[in-house]
């Protein structure tokens, strides 16, 4: 994982961070802290952050606004 990577997932989750209970709030809040400081995480830290990525930006309700771009010609057919 690359420097990059890392504030991919940590702006993307600051999104979320309402949504995190006590204890995923706390280590978020330690990951950026680490982050400002420009430290590089490591494997187990990284991957920990990874995994609130997908629990909470990729496994997100997607809505289906389809209905409301339909054609009135679809609708009959």
């Amino acid at each position: 994982m690359s420097h990059r990577d890392q504030k991919k997932y940590i702006d993307t989750l600051k999104k979320y961070e309402k949504k995190f209970d006590a204890r995923e709030r706390d280590v978020f809040k330690m990951y950026v802290k680490r982050d400002k400081d420009d430290e590089d995480l490591d494997k187990l830290s990284m991957q920990k952050l990874e995994e609130l990525y997908k629990k909470y930006h990729l496994n997100r309700e997607r809505k289906d606004y389809n209905q409301f771009f339909k054609k009135p010609d679809e609708d009959a057919g």
